[in-house]
């Protein structure tokens, strides 16, 4: 607001036009203009400012804020650079293909196929061998029979020497299915050995992803946490560095025409300082006209 305009509100005034909340409103927003730029002016100038003796400890105080917040941000840095590193790791065991375990994945299947075949071979040695002895019962009872027959004969004797004969090798035969089928046997316990040992492998390849998958999601809540509490320190360094930026601007802005070192620091703001005064005078008249003096 400049003169004219407050003489002539005044006279408004005068005539019973008063406009409070207006007046108000503009010096708030005046205000909160002027802190922007008293903010801006002391983060423009603060490295000036350590001539002024009467802002040292807000000078001091200020270079030991920003050099914390270097240091803080430096942290922050470098903890979004492992928490990005640690995404990428998640990311990629994820993502990979466990060759490890496909390898066995495939071994199993072989192994399995191997073992049905082994287990068709002794069923049908099995069946082989009960045909057999169906086929040796049977001519055992024959030759009960034909010892029983007290008539002899030559073609009695022939046939009972040939039914003798084929127990005899059937027999034989039995001997040597079953030691067929212990052979198969023995070859299945391997087989079921080799996978009961590949699903173990593979149990404990799935259990050591499961490990590395925890460790990392471990590792991202840490960072996280470490984050979000970095951030919030340096939010609160942030709020300080402006509100001390801010005291700085306001003194050497009110000052610049009384103390030269404040005008030696200010010297290149010059426009700003005069927008800053305006705004002071506006800020003081419409606090008149409100009724705030």
């Amino acid at each position: 607001m400049t003169s004219t305009r407050y003489f002539l509100a005044r006279i408004a005034q005068a005539f019973g036009i008063f406009r409070r909340n207006q007046r108000m409103g503009d010096a708030a927003s005046e205000m909160h203009l002027l802190r922007e730029a008293e903010a801006f002016l002391g983060m423009e100038i603060w490295e000036k400012a350590d001539s002024i003796e009467r802002l040292s400890i807000e000078y001091w105080n200020l270079r030991k804020f920003i050099k914390d917040r270097d240091s803080l941000q430096a942290q922050l840095d470098a903890c979004e650079a492992r928490l990005d590193a640690t995404h990428k790791e998640r990311s990629d065991l994820l993502n990979a293909s466990p060759a490890p375990q496909t390898s066995l994945y495939d071994e199993r299947i072989a192994i399995i196929s191997g073992l049905e075949d082994l287990t068709r071979e002794r069923d049908q040695i099995v069946t082989k061998a009960r045909d057999i002895r169906r086929i040796h019962d049977g001519l055992k009872i024959k030759v009960d029979v034909l010892t029983k027959d007290h008539s002899s004969s030559p073609e009695r004797n022939e046939q009972l020497e040939n039914v003798k004969q084929r127990l005899a090798e059937l027999k034989a035969e039995f001997v040597a299915l079953k030691a067929e089928r212990s052979q198969v046997g023995a070859k299945i316990d391997v087989g079921d050995k080799q996978l009961e040992q590949i699903d173990l492998d593979i149990e404990a390849l799935k259990n050591e992803r499961r490990a590395q998958a925890s460790e990392i999601f471990k590792s991202i809540g840490e960072a996280n946490r470490e984050i979000s509490g970095l951030r919030a320190e340096l939010g609160a360094l942030e709020t300080r560095i402006r509100q001390l930026q801010g005291e700085i601007g306001r003194y050497v802005s009110r000052h610049s025409i009384t103390d030269k070192n404040c005008a030696e620091a200010v010297k290149i703001h010059r426009n700003l300082i005069e927008v800053m005064r305006a705004l002071r005078r506006s800020i003081a008249l419409n606090h008149r006209l409100g009724g705030m003096h």
